[in-house]
Formats: C-alpha cells, sequence, structure tokens
C-alpha cells in the first residue's frame, strides 16, 4: 500500500466514510465533522499506520491534505509520495 493510499484509508477510518475522495486543498471546512477530536484522531492514526511522530505543532498547524502530504514527504524522505 502506497503511503496515499494508506492517508486515504486513515481518512475513511477517523470518518467512518468509504467515499472520501481527498484532494490536496481538501480540509476541515469539507467535513461538518472533523473537529478538533477528529483532527487529533487523525494524527495518532496517521502515526500508528505511517510510522512517523508528529509534534503538536506541526499537526496543528496543517490546514489542508496537501500540506500534511509535504509533511509526510519530508518526514518519510519520500520526493514522490509513493
Amino acid at each position: 500500500m502506497t503511503t496515499d493510499e494508506t492517508v486515504h484509508e486513515v481518512f475513511r477510518t477517523v470518518f467512518n466514510d468509504d467515499d472520501i475522495v481527498l484532494s490536496d486543498d481538501y480540509s476541515a471546512a469539507d467535513r461538518s465533522d472533523w473537529d478538533s477530536i477528529a483532527h487529533l484522531n487523525l494524527m495518532f492514526a496517521l502515526e500508528q499506520s505511517l510510522g512517523v511522530t508528529f509534534s503538536g505543532n506541526e499537526f496543528m498547524s496543517l490546514s489542508n491534505v496537501g500540506e500534511l502530504r509535504q509533511l509526510l514527504r519530508a518526514k518519510l524522505g519520500s520526493p514522490t509520495y509513493a
């Protein structure tokens, strides 16, 4: 499974929504149930699924999926996000 597929799966699991399609500009504004608790659940699930750790500042400063992808590229050392 690629990193992007894992991220999609985490979003689908956290929000209990198999129809989520992520784009770089996808954000909390796109979901009424994306609150601070869901944001923390995303952080913990991504850490567990991808074997990365986020500082609170890193994760709380993200405003959309594109920024999350950039952060994951930096943490995983993957220029192509494969």
